[in-house]
């Protein structure tokens, strides 16, 4: 099979490989199989680090995971490379006046040129389905080349253009996340989040995909405390659970009469038993 490659292309596009009888290095740029073609891109993983990104990404499972680095690009290669992402800007304007001129209710976020030119990429996001074969035709006439227009989702927008989070960090969609996963509100409903959307939403106007990273540990430490609204019998009586705090470790209770009090997690076990 030989050396198993992870190849990077232009913004966070990335596919896999095998090369052989290659000697690749990460950070190498190599020429690799393309649909019609030929493309090139830089080495971002090899070997198990690549099979495992590979796996975890899904992209094993297609037929781009069988296609073959071809052989390392020259530096001449590099430099055309260059002027092909320079020439994308072209694109994305003479693209962007047809869509007008067609009044197609579109929005044209990046194009990417395949390094042989046989194929031009534009990428787009639109609300509802958009009929573009006349946009298509005039395109290909225009860039002599073929055109394949790909519809995208907001997240993988943002992912593409980059920006900062809330967090002041670059979005983690641009940065490191291998896969763009849907973010439901109950995640913010399960982690005691505000729901107000303006502090829940990242810079594509979706839940921020950060809400995943820590639910799965508040669920397991929310499994420790008993749920509010659930009476408990205690020394001082019944009392309901008003509310929980699992970092401060501590429950808030009230008795029928509105006293309330606030004792910690162990020591409302204690008592909980001693009242059962």
């Amino acid at each position: 099979m030989g050396t198993f490659a992870e190849v990077g292309f232009k913004g966070t596009r990335k596919e896999y490989f095998t090369a052989s009888a290659l000697d690749l290095q990460v950070g190498r740029h190599v020429i690799v199989e393309a649909e019609r073609g030929e493309d090139l891109g830089e080495v971002t993983a090899l070997g198990a680090i690549a099979e495992r990104k590979c796996s975890s990404s899904g992209g094993c499972g297609t037929p781009l995971a069988l296609r073959k680095v071809i052989r390392a690009a020259g530096e001449e290669e590099v430099r055309l490379l260059a002027t092909l992402r320079k020439d994308e800007h072209r694109v994305r304007s003479e693209t962007r006046e047809q869509v007008e001129k067609l009044r197609l209710r579109m929005k044209v976020t990046e194009a990417e040129w395949q390094f042989d030119k046989k194929k031009l990429t534009i990428l787009f996001t639109a609300d509802r389905r958009v009929d573009f074969r006349e946009l298509v035709r005039h395109l290909a006439r225009a860039f002599r080349t073929r055109i394949e227009l790909r519809q995208i989702g907001v997240r993988e927008e943002a992912a593409l253009l980059g920006g900062v989070g809330r967090c002041g960090r670059e979005l983690c969609s641009a940065v490191w996340l291998p896969e763009l996963k849907p973010v439901s509100l109950q995640l913010a409903k399960d982690q005691k989040l505000s729901l107000n959307p303006f502090q829940i939403s990242g810079g594509c106007g979706r839940l921020m995909c950060c809400l995943m990273y820590e639910h799965e540990t508040y669920v397991k430490a929310r499994r420790r405390f008993p749920r509010e609204g659930k009476v408990l019998r205690t020394r001082k009586g019944d009392e309901e659970v008003v509310s929980v705090d699992i970092f401060g470790e501590t429950v808030t209770l009230r008795r029928e009469g509105g006293e309330r009090r606030t004792l910690a997690l162990e020591e409302l076990k204690v008592e909980v038993q001693a009242g059962s």
